[in-house]
């Protein structure tokens, strides 16, 4: 009997990937035959290619919808005509029964292209309000998946639905005694894990850097940086590990972390809550996102789950200030985060995704 084949599609950051490197496993194990389709340089096809070697990875062009004035977006629209032209080669090809987006620029070609071949399109959103790519996308799509019933107001009733949060199995085996090790950590002391999204924070980066002699008075610090954010002066300091970016070693990260001060995130906030570490979360700024990190922090502070510091607030007193906040009330964080809703497995998600798969746009 020959498989059936499915796409999936995402990409230009970490969080538009990793729901999609979550769920390949169970697709895999169901029976199907699974294809990517990235763009040539982006960030998805590194993750991709790394967690699933064997998964064939189309690479396809494709174009970033701009809210401020460059000349990129004059050109950059016949490279979004070029990506459908290409999507469609490659649906065409591989024949799949259902084409499944979780966002990024990359992805509109792809559902486009699904639409004009007949074939159903599924997408996630997992921010309060959804991204451009997914406001132009959505109405190609069969169904829309949220994980903030927030969203739904901001979609067609009759195609939208809440399924909460989705947490890859791989996070709850990591182990606290890996991650550890991987740092050289042996001293006893509470660990903070300091992340600033895949691209790395400056302004987290300066912040942690400038207080470091207090900070590790105290604690062990595990610091993701960013591509070329490594501090050189600071490599071989005691109870500092630096990396510029982690894949598959995270989870042993997270579990070795009592603190973690991070980015706001959809896909981030929810694995932290679902490991119950507390959170001390600053969200992109509006001068540099479209505001959803800031609505994630503030539901995740409203449940009494996260502390939130403002990127516009952010300096060398005001971090201490919050970590002082965030360690005080470590103990109410946990017991809220307890009382939280529980995610929904890979499994469940790919269910629902097949829900869809004998559907006709």
């Amino acid at each position: 009997m020959t498989k059936q084949t499915v796409i999936l599609t995402g990409g230009g950051t970490a969080g538009h990937v990793s729901l999609n490197q979550a769920i390949i496993p169970s697709f895999l194990e169901k029976g199907y035959d699974v294809h990517y389709i990235g763009s040539k340089e982006g960030i998805e096809k590194d993750i991709i290619g790394q967690a699933f070697p064997d998964l064939p990875y189309h690479s396809i062009s494709s174009g970033k919808f701009r809210r401020y004035f460059s000349l990129k977006n004059f050109t950059d629209p016949f490279r979004v005509f070029a990506g459908i032209s290409q999507a469609l080669s490659i649906i065409r090809r591989v024949k799949p029964v259902i084409v499944f987006s979780k966002g990024g620029f990359v992805s509109v070609p792809v559902v486009i292209a699904a639409k004009l071949s007949g074939i159903p399109v599924v997408s996630h959103e997992s921010d309060v309000t959804p991204g451009l790519a997914n406001k132009l996308s959505s109405p190609f799509a069969s169904h829309v998946f949220t994980v903030f019933k927030q969203t739904l107001k901001h979609l067609p009733s009759e195609k939208a639905t809440c399924t909460g949060s989705i947490i890859r199995p791989a996070l709850f085996e990591g182990t606290k005694e890996k991650g550890l090790e991987m740092c050289g950590f042996r001293n006893g002391k509470e660990t903070i894990l300091i992340m600033g999204g895949s691209q790395g924070s400056k302004f987290i980066n300066d912040a942690v850097r400038s207080n470091i002699v207090e900070l590790l008075k105290d604690h062990n610090i595990i610091h993701l940086c960013g591509k070329g954010n490594l501090d050189e002066a600071l490599v071989n300091m005691p109870g500092y590990k630096q990396f510029e970016y982690v894949t598959t070693e995270l989870p042993d990260l997270l579990h070795a972390s009592d603190y973690i001060v991070s980015r706001a995130g959809s896909n981030s906030i929810f694995e932290f809550l679902a490991l119950e570490k507390p959170m001390l979360l600053i969200p992109l700024s509006l001068q540099k996102s479209r505001g959803d990190q800031i609505l994630n922090a503030e539901l995740f502070f409203e449940q009494g789950i996260a502390e939130v510091l403002q990127e516009e607030e952010l300096n060398s007193q005001s971090f201490m200030k919050a970590m002082e906040a965030l360690e005080s009330h470590k103990d109410s964080l946990i017991k809220n985060m307890r009382e939280a809703e529980s995610p929904k497995t890979p499994d469940e998600m790919v269910d629902l995704i097949l829900q869809y798969a004998n559907n006709k746009n």
